[in-house]
């Protein structure tokens, strides 16, 4: 069978590339370059995408074997109506490497036509790297980077761009710009340079939700034969899809993904959506990862399927999630069953495994917080969001399960557990995984550390029947 190329395909006629794309990844193929192709489809957009590996090991030789060409395989539920649809996408125009092509990244600098800059680098990615510096070729970070690519820009007089973040953390534009304005003084770039990122660059804030399990590996052979060509970068992706943007109005023009009918809001205050989402939908995700992987639970349809996990999910959104969140709790159930239907989706085998990336940063962001405020408000512990850390804290030693994590976070973990005694207090402390000190939580150590032997004697499926009971297994 033939590799898809543009052999196969006639592809629409070159565009200018109006986007630098830092990712190229299951995630941002399945949701930005989708929603650009839907834009072009419609003539609406016209413009093509140049994406950037933000780490050395990347997918871009794979892009390049195939014409920068895959597919995009939609399945499941929307608005009560079976989807099913393959579709080639197009938009990618090529995929550098600064580790390997210094020169072409900063080449981009000089492009009239582009536009826009989007990410998504993980939550770990929007991170400041002291190390970093402006001579370096390239910078470990994302922002280091982005600032270097900036700072070229500036040198040749030419206009700013439109800076849309993908990644789920909170701000996560408010913090990128702040990163970069670090740069710009530690690096002495001038206040010239301060001056014109503030007032020709747009840093938005943006919250994205559309599940992508990325490469069907299950299904790939019969996929292959029913599209006639072989595509080993397939995407596989829920339909829903929404993309909110906390930025100027006039984006609905220059980005006209509403005007392409796709599910796109640009507001002035995405806070409510954004807890509503983490919260809601990656968290549950983050709690029922490490403690169903260490039940030989393979996909997320599966623990929804699992009549023990399935309790464990329904009072995790109605016990712990739900009643901590400000929106309407009638608005909060309506998505939180909404989300259950997500899960169950048949077409998708999301697995477990894929969402277990860079866990400890997911739990800060999507779990933490809610933790702490049940913990403040109603002075004890969420059960299931304990167990969850508990048992995230034990898959990452390694024996059970591999951890996917960044090396500096795993180099931690693996000290920290040669010592058991102590593992509980060491991970808990460790501000630079938490940015603070979990042992200062009342009962926090004690009750992870009675998980964790619970989990080592019991097993993870019966400590979950146990908290299902509604036992107050405390140490």
């Amino acid at each position: 069978m033939e590799k898809l190329s543009k052999k196969i395909i006639e592809t629409n006629k070159e565009q200018p590339v109006k986007v630098i794309q830092f990712g190229e990844g299951n995630f941002m193929r399945g949701f930005v370059d989708w929603q650009i192709q839907e834009m072009n489809k419609q003539q609406l957009f016209k413009g093509s995408v140049a994406v950037v590996q933000p780490i050395d090991q990347g997918l871009g030789e794979m892009l390049k074997e195939q014409d920068y060409l895959y597919t995009v395989i939609l399945e499941g539920l929307l608005n009560k109506e079976i989807i099913n649809t393959s579709e080639i996408i197009s938009v990618i125009d090529t995929v550098i490497n600064p580790y390997k092509e210094w020169d072409d990244y900063l080449a981009l600098a000089e492009s009239d036509s582009i536009e826009f800059i989007v990410s998504n680098t993980t939550e770990a990615g929007i991170q400041y790297n002291p190390s970093d510096q402006l001579s370096d070729h390239p910078q470990q970070s994302y922002p280091g980077k982005l600032t270097a690519l900036l700072y070229k820009r500036f040198e040749l007089g030419k206009k700013g761009f439109t800076i849309i973040p993908c990644e789920l953390i909170d701000r996560n534009g408010e913090k990128l710009k702040k990163i970069v304005l670090t740069y710009a003084k530690d690096w002495q770039l001038g206040a010239d340079f301060r001056h014109w990122l503030e007032a020709e660059n747009t840093f938005c804030c943006s919250l994205v939700d559309r599940i992508v399990p990325g490469y069907p590996r299950d299904s790939a052979a019969e996929l292959n034969e029913k599209h006639g060509y072989e595509d080993n970068l397939m995407v596989k992706a829920e339909p829903f899809m929404l993309w909110v943007i906390e930025g100027p109005q006039s984006l609905k023009e220059t980005l006209p993904l509403e005007k392409a009918g796709l599910n796109v809001i640009v507001t002035d205050d995405m806070t409510p959506y954004r807890q509503r989402k983490v919260h809601l939908l990656n968290g549950p995700h983050t709690a029922m990862v490490p403690l169903a992987l260490l039940a030989d639970i393979e996909t997320v349809e599966d623990v929804m399927q699992d009549q023990d996990f399935r309790y464990f999910i329904n009072h995790l959104f109605s016990d712990e999630l739900i009643p901590m969140l400000s929106l309407p709790e009638n608005e909060l159930t309506i998505y939180a069953e909404q989300i259950k239907e997500r899960f169950l989706n048949p077409f998708v085998r999301h697995m477990l495994t894929s969402i277990a990336l860079n866990s400890v940063s997911k739990y800060k962001a999507r779990l933490l917080p809610v933790l702490l405020d049940y913990q403040k408000n109603k002075n004890e512990l969420p059960p299931y969001m304990t167990a969850a850390l508990a048992a995230l804290i034990l898959t990452y030693r390694g024996d059970k399960i591999q951890p996917q994590d960044d090396a500096a976070v795993i180099t931690l973990f693996e000290q920290a557990w040669q010592t058991p005694d102590t593992v509980v207090e060491t991970i808990l402390s460790a501000k630079e995984l938490w940015g603070q000190d979990l042992t200062a939580v009342s009962g926090l150590s004690e009750q992870v550390q009675y998980y964790i032997s619970q989990l080592e004697t019991i097993g993870s499926r019966r400590m979950i029947q146990e908290l299902n009971k509604g036992e107050k297994i405390y140490a």
